[in-house]
């Protein structure tokens, strides 16, 4: 497991901090995609112009090919509007259920394109199974920046860390700006519960101990996740949950729940699960950085499906 204590250290250190300052708790917009049940965030320092912008979404329609900016855009109008200043592109993870915008959002406002660096893991091992051109680099080069645990970073004045927390994926990566944790897939809403650990590389062991570290972080540190998926009994979409309220009622991974109890319970459900619809589409591109495979010699670019392989 790619971590190290002062790393958490670090983690918290900064979340006390920012509980401490109201100017390093950042501004959060979020924006729920209904198609993927995915969340793309804003993240605004309140004393400058400078802001981040985390797990965007670029439409794609499975039955004809065809790709389409008008989630990216909506997340994007807010950053035209008040004349942001994009410092940060961040993914949490390859995802498997959408493809990323981070190629149009680079375009159109910048930023610098980070992940963790065992995307690298991900590129071999996706690599190979799309049987992919020789020339793909597997060495996460086509991202600005390739964070390790503990990786220092800042949105305009408030200071950041990347923390690494593999189980749902490898090279999956939490960010801590100020007093703010966006955790991607590795946990859902305290209702919902965690992600799926039967991808490759996936581990439910190690997202036990990626997830009791993250609960670590002070009580009041705001959690952000990645997805809902409205579980039976909750009216409304939510996304933003606190470490204390996840400590408490996590139905997974709550204060009491053993790391054999989570281990049999995620993996039992796992065996249940089907594929997300998008995953052969969606990890090609992200493992590119939201960039499409190579166009071939006709000027298209195509997706592969590879038959029987998984």
């Amino acid at each position: 497991m790619d971590t190290n204590d002062s790393a958490l250290d670090l983690a918290r250190e900064l979340a006390l901090a920012a509980l401490a300052d109201d100017a390093l708790q950042p501004q959060i917009t979020a924006f729920f995609d209904p198609t993927s049940h995915t969340v793309s965030y804003l993240v605004q320092d309140r004393r400058s112009t400078c802001c981040a912008l985390i797990d965007s979404v670029l439409d794609f329609d499975s039955a004809s090919g065809r790709t389409a900016t008008e989630s990216a855009d909506k997340l994007l109008a807010p950053v035209r509007e008040q004349r942001l200043q994009t410092q940060w592109l961040l993914e949490t993870h390859v995802h498997a259920d959408h493809l990323s915008a981070a190629p149009h959002l680079r375009s159109t406002v910048g930023g610098q394109l980070g992940i963790g660096r065992r995307i690298t893991e991900v590129q071999n091992t996706f690599g190979n199974l799309f049987n992919v051109e020789a020339s793909f680099a597997r060495d996460g080069s086509q991202f600005d920046q390739l964070f390790a645990d503990g990786d220092r970073f800042e949105v305009g004045s408030i200071p950041a860390v990347a923390l690494s927390v593999p189980g749902h994926t490898p090279a999956c990566m939490a960010y801590l700006i100020g007093d703010a944790l966006f955790v991607g897939d590795t946990l859902f809403m305290p209702d919902y519960g965690s992600a799926r650990c039967d991808f490759p590389g996936g581990s439910a062991q190690q997202l036990f101990r990626s997830i009791r570290r993250l609960l670590s972080l002070p009580d009041r540190t705001r959690m952000f996740v990645g997805h809902d998926y409205l579980p039976k009994g909750r009216q409304d979409f939510a996304w933003e949950t606190t470490v204390a309220a996840q400590r408490a009622s996590n139905i997974h991974v709550a204060d009491g729940i053993t790391e054999e109890q989570f281990v049999n319970k995620r993996e039992s459900r796992d065996a249940t699960l089907g594929m997300p619809k998008l995953i052969l589409p969606s990890v090609q591109v992200n493992m590119r950085a939201g960039q499409l495979p190579p166009a071939e010699d006709n000027g298209t670019h195509y997706l592969k499906l590879p038959i029987n392989a998984i």
